[in-house]
Protein backbone atom coordinates (compact mmCIF):
# COMPACT_ATOMS: atom_id res chain seq x y z
CA UNK A 1 0.00 0.00 0.00
CA UNK A 2 1.08 3.52 -0.84
CA UNK A 3 2.50 5.91 1.98
CA UNK A 4 0.06 8.19 0.21
CA UNK A 5 -3.13 5.97 0.70
CA UNK A 6 -2.01 4.65 4.35
CA UNK A 7 -1.82 8.26 5.42
CA UNK A 8 -5.38 9.03 3.86
CA UNK A 9 -6.79 5.93 5.38
CA UNK A 10 -5.10 7.20 8.91
CA UNK A 11 -6.83 10.49 8.55
CA UNK A 12 -9.99 9.09 7.74
CA UNK A 13 -10.47 6.82 10.31
CA UNK A 14 -9.16 9.32 13.19
CA UNK A 15 -11.87 11.88 11.09
CA UNK A 16 -14.80 8.92 11.57
CA UNK A 17 -13.32 8.49 15.58
CA UNK A 18 -14.22 12.42 16.16
CA UNK A 19 -17.57 12.20 13.98
CA UNK A 20 -18.52 9.84 16.86
CA UNK A 21 -17.66 11.30 19.66
CA UNK A 22 -18.41 14.91 18.55
CA UNK A 23 -15.37 16.03 20.56
CA UNK A 24 -15.38 19.66 20.38
CA UNK A 25 -13.28 22.19 23.21
CA UNK A 26 -14.95 23.78 25.98
CA UNK A 27 -16.78 27.10 25.56
CA UNK A 28 -13.49 29.31 27.63
CA UNK A 29 -11.41 27.63 25.10
CA UNK A 30 -13.58 28.43 22.07
CA UNK A 31 -13.86 32.15 23.28
CA UNK A 32 -9.94 32.51 23.71
CA UNK A 33 -9.73 31.13 20.09
CA UNK A 34 -12.62 33.41 18.34
CA UNK A 35 -11.11 36.37 20.30
CA UNK A 36 -7.56 35.92 19.70
CA UNK A 37 -5.79 37.24 16.58
CA UNK A 38 -3.10 34.24 16.85
CA UNK A 39 -3.15 30.20 17.49
CA UNK A 40 0.08 28.71 18.73
CA UNK A 41 0.47 25.06 16.70
CA UNK A 42 2.40 22.55 16.50
CA UNK A 43 2.12 20.10 13.83
CA UNK A 44 3.65 16.54 14.71
CA UNK A 45 4.62 14.94 17.60
CA UNK A 46 7.85 15.40 17.44
CA UNK A 47 9.68 17.97 18.88
CA UNK A 48 9.90 21.52 17.48
CA UNK A 49 8.78 25.20 18.17
CA UNK A 50 5.25 26.24 18.44
CA UNK A 51 4.36 28.57 15.59
CA UNK A 52 1.54 31.38 15.48
CA UNK A 53 -0.98 31.38 12.39
CA UNK A 54 -4.62 32.77 11.81
CA UNK A 55 -7.57 30.81 12.98
CA UNK A 56 -11.01 31.27 12.89
CA UNK A 57 -14.34 29.67 14.79
CA UNK A 58 -17.42 28.55 12.50
CA UNK A 59 -20.49 26.97 13.88
CA UNK A 60 -18.50 26.09 17.07
CA UNK A 61 -15.70 24.98 15.56
CA UNK A 62 -12.11 25.36 15.00
CA UNK A 63 -10.63 26.29 11.52
CA UNK A 64 -7.00 26.74 9.79
CA UNK A 65 -5.64 27.32 6.57
CA UNK A 66 -2.03 27.13 5.49
CA UNK A 67 -0.47 30.27 3.49
CA UNK A 68 2.57 28.00 2.48
CA UNK A 69 2.49 24.51 1.19
CA UNK A 70 6.42 24.23 1.50
CA UNK A 71 7.07 20.52 1.94
CA UNK A 72 7.90 20.95 6.01
CA UNK A 73 5.07 23.08 6.53
CA UNK A 74 2.81 22.65 9.43
CA UNK A 75 -0.02 21.30 6.77
CA UNK A 76 2.34 18.61 5.33
CA UNK A 77 3.08 17.75 8.61
CA UNK A 78 -0.24 17.26 9.99
CA UNK A 79 -1.11 15.19 6.15
CA UNK A 80 1.57 12.91 7.46
CA UNK A 81 0.40 12.79 10.89
CA UNK A 82 -2.79 14.66 11.85
CA UNK A 83 -2.30 15.24 15.59
CA UNK A 84 -0.32 18.10 17.03
CA UNK A 85 -0.74 20.69 19.86
CA UNK A 86 -2.29 24.34 20.21
CA UNK A 87 -1.63 26.54 22.81
CA UNK A 88 -4.08 28.68 24.15
CA UNK A 89 -3.55 31.01 27.29
CA UNK A 90 -0.32 29.67 27.51
CA UNK A 91 -2.05 25.93 27.80
CA UNK A 92 -0.87 23.16 25.17
CA UNK A 93 -3.93 21.42 24.28
CA UNK A 94 -3.76 18.23 22.02
CA UNK A 95 -5.09 17.83 18.94
CA UNK A 96 -6.57 16.31 15.78
CA UNK A 97 -6.30 17.61 12.28
CA UNK A 98 -9.25 17.02 9.94
CA UNK A 99 -9.27 17.61 6.51
CA UNK A 100 -12.00 19.45 5.46
CA UNK A 101 -13.67 18.62 1.80
CA UNK A 102 -16.93 20.48 2.59
CA UNK A 103 -17.78 23.72 0.50
CA UNK A 104 -20.13 25.06 2.67
CA UNK A 105 -17.65 24.94 5.18
CA UNK A 106 -14.87 26.57 3.03
CA UNK A 107 -17.34 29.76 2.30
CA UNK A 108 -18.32 30.23 6.04
CA UNK A 109 -14.47 29.61 6.58
CA UNK A 110 -13.59 32.59 4.15
CA UNK A 111 -16.48 34.69 5.49
CA UNK A 112 -15.26 34.48 8.89
CA UNK A 113 -11.71 35.25 8.55
CA UNK A 114 -12.82 38.17 6.06
CA UNK A 115 -15.00 39.22 9.47
CA UNK A 116 -11.88 38.55 12.18
CA UNK A 117 -8.82 39.66 9.84
CA UNK A 118 -10.11 42.97 8.43
CA UNK A 119 -7.46 45.62 8.78
CA UNK A 120 -5.70 47.13 5.64
CA UNK A 121 -2.63 45.11 5.97
CA UNK A 122 -4.13 41.97 6.67
CA UNK A 123 -6.45 42.13 3.04
CA UNK A 124 -4.01 40.69 0.84
CA UNK A 125 -3.72 37.83 3.18
CA UNK A 126 -7.58 36.85 3.54
CA UNK A 127 -8.25 37.16 -0.11
CA UNK A 128 -4.88 34.96 -0.89
CA UNK A 129 -6.80 32.81 1.91
CA UNK A 130 -9.57 32.07 -1.00
CA UNK A 131 -7.33 30.90 -3.62
CA UNK A 132 -8.11 27.48 -4.82
CA UNK A 133 -4.79 25.61 -3.19
CA UNK A 134 -5.31 27.90 0.10
CA UNK A 135 -8.74 26.71 0.82
CA UNK A 136 -8.15 22.97 -0.30
CA UNK A 137 -5.66 23.42 3.01
CA UNK A 138 -9.30 24.03 5.39
CA UNK A 139 -8.25 22.31 8.45
CA UNK A 140 -10.12 21.39 11.34
CA UNK A 141 -8.51 20.97 14.78
CA UNK A 142 -10.69 18.94 17.43
CA UNK A 143 -9.46 17.95 20.88
CA UNK A 144 -8.08 14.55 21.53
Amino acid sequence: MSALLTCWLQNLALSLSLMRSNSRFPKATLTAIREGKILGIRAGTKPHRIIGIWVVVVEGRVFVRSWSLKPRSWYRTFLEEPRGVIEVNGREIPVRAIFTRSERLKTAVDRAYREKYHTPGSLHFVQGFRLKKRRDTTTELAPL
